[in-house]
């Protein structure tokens, strides 16, 4: 890196909007920070069921165990004393115990800018972008196959965004891009174009040993750097019910080995791919959670980790799944209170059912974001831009989820709570007296600029101004903002070199026929 560009992402990290020529912002934005949950969460949980559920996930691993279509985590568990019937591996409850307690309950991944590490687990919470969508929608063009362009613009979206913490997966599967290149053109754009911890696939060895690679040329790491501290994570997720697929599983074994993070997050509906009753989802999510992560302790102990829950319920007319609902909520209150008793942080996700960016959309996408909040998740992914229970990405309703986010970290700040002399304002309240009224106290003046949020895409003038200025509806100025963004939008600083060397593995990569396809 040359001299300059430290000092430089200082400016880029704390700034409140990217400016365009005239120095005009496309929005104002809270600053970068890192939100902590002052909350004490909710524990819907008795401490019997707690035991229950712990009892239940245990019983899941040792009588019914868990399919592991990978020989190597096979091997690997039977080495160490695991049950193992052709790929089906039963596990004896004290060794489960026992790889738990080798999970670290915090740690930090540092991306190639530093001013924007993340901690995770604690009372920390990060939100992520909208991830594998294979379809957008926006308001110009409707639904559509997604493409490169598009994935470009979300992730621009989310480099743009200080209440977006991590880049995820792909925001939308740019399906213009051959899917045996496609994750060396995405690393690169995602690499380039953001600053934050990114995410790899675990969708076979050379997309995952691509992106570790490319991660650790993009902050300028000796291999021996890139494997002291975590600089990135995966996501696996079960095949639901009680199995566990070949390239997660090697995904996460390759990530764990060289001590970056993995979230292991079984998709578990209720009444689908797992018992109707919420007790019955989640103690099996938990088990097939737990069963990936005994495997990783055991060939890496001490490796980064997080459950994740995406415990939710299906329409029983349709089988559709829902979410955003009051089971989805409970779940992962629920889950919450279980990754707290084994001690690992805990990821969930802002998700909705709707099809557009309406109503529905945003209730779903609320509830779904405030019981991230009441359940103490660390790592909201899908935080921003889902729709159609993840079929479709949309920079609309990404910039909608954004205000909401906002919205929350505000929450947080502990200025809300201060109860100091100059908080309880008695002095203030003396000083107006009976009907008057605090407009022009001194109270007042000093602090009106800053004493509220202020939000960038809600409207909150009354109807008739609304009217007279357009009648601009929520989704239209959102659309708005998104294309300002987008034309305003400065790439961060990153080093001629660095972007050389990453060219030129891409450009070789290539050359070599990039990660196989099955077709």
């Amino acid at each position: 890196m040359n001299d300059a560009t430290p000092a430089r992402r200082r400016r880029a990290g704390g700034r409140k909007g990217h400016a365009d020529r005239a120095g005009h912002a496309a929005i104002e934005q809270t600053p970068w920070r890192i939100p902590v949950n002052t909350d004490p969460p909710i524990e819907p949980l008795s401490p019997d069921g707690v035991q229950d559920l712990h009892n239940a996930a245990l019983r899941i691993l040792s009588e019914i165990g868990i399919e592991f279509l990978n020989e190597d985590a096979v091997g690997h568990l039977k080495r160490a004393g695991c049950i193992v019937e052709g790929q089906t591996v039963r596990f004896d409850p004290d060794f489960v115990t026992e790889m738990m307690a080798r999970a670290p309950a915090e740690y930090t991944i540092t991306p190639r800018n530093p001013d924007r590490i993340l901690p995770i687990g604690g009372r920390h919470i990060l939100f992520g972008n909208v991830s594998s969508p294979p379809n957008v929608w926006d308001l110009e063009r409707g639904k559509r196959p997604g493409d490169f362009e598009t994935y470009r613009d979300l992730i621009k979206l989310t480099q743009y965004f200080n209440c977006i913490h991590f880049a995820g997966g792909y925001p939308v599967e740019p399906i213009d891009v051959h899917a045996s290149v496609r994750h060396l053109d995405c690393l690169y754009e995602k690499l380039t174009l953001t600053d934050k911890v990114a995410h790899a696939y675990s969708l076979g060895p050379e997309r995952v040993e691509d992106v570790m690679e490319m991660v650790r040329i993009a902050g300028g790491l000796s291999h021996e750097e890139f494997d002291a501290t975590p600089r990135m994570y995966t996501n696996i997720n079960s095949v639901s019910p009680l199995k566990h697929d070949w390239p997660m599983l090697d995904g996460a074994m390759r990530l764990a080995k060289r001590g970056q993070p993995v979230i292991v997050t079984p998709f578990t509906l209720a009444g689908a791919m797992a018992p109707v009753t919420l007790a019955g989802a989640v103690a099996l999510s938990l088990a097939e959670a737990l069963s990936a992560i005994v495997l990783l302790q055991y060939i890496a102990p001490g490796c980064p980790v997080a459950i994740g829950t995406f415990t939710s319920n299906v329409d029983m007319k349709s089988g559709a799944p829902a979410f955003g609902t009051p089971e989805y909520m409970r779940a992962t209150q629920m889950t919450g209170q279980m990754a707290r008793f084994y001690g690992v942080p805990l990821r969930s996700s802002g998700v909705c059912a709707a099809n557009v960016p309406d109503g529905q959309a945003m209730w779903e996408t609320t509830a779904s974001l405030w019981a991230a909040v009441q359940s103490g998740t660390n790592v909201v992914y899908h935080a921003a831009g889902w729709l159609e229970g993840g079929l479709i990405a949309s920079p609309e309703k990404f910039i909608m989820d954004c205000e909401v986010i906002q919205q929350i970290q505000r929450y947080f700040e502990p200025e809300m709570l201060g109860t100091g002399p100059e908080d309880v304002a008695v002095e203030a309240i003396a000083e107006v007296g009976a009907g008057g009224h605090f407009f022009g106290c001194d109270h007042t003046q000093s602090r009106y600029q800053t004493a509220f949020y202020q939000p960038f895409l809600s409207d909150w003038r009354n109807f008739e101004s609304w009217r007279l200025d357009g009648a601009v509806w929520t989704a239209e100025r959102a659309h708005g903002i998104y294309k300002k963004i987008i034309d305003t939008f400065e790439e961060p600083p990153m080093d001629s070199a660095i972007r050389e060397e990453l060219q030129a593995f891409v450009a070789k990569r290539k050359e070599e026929g990039g990660a196989p396809t099955d077709f």
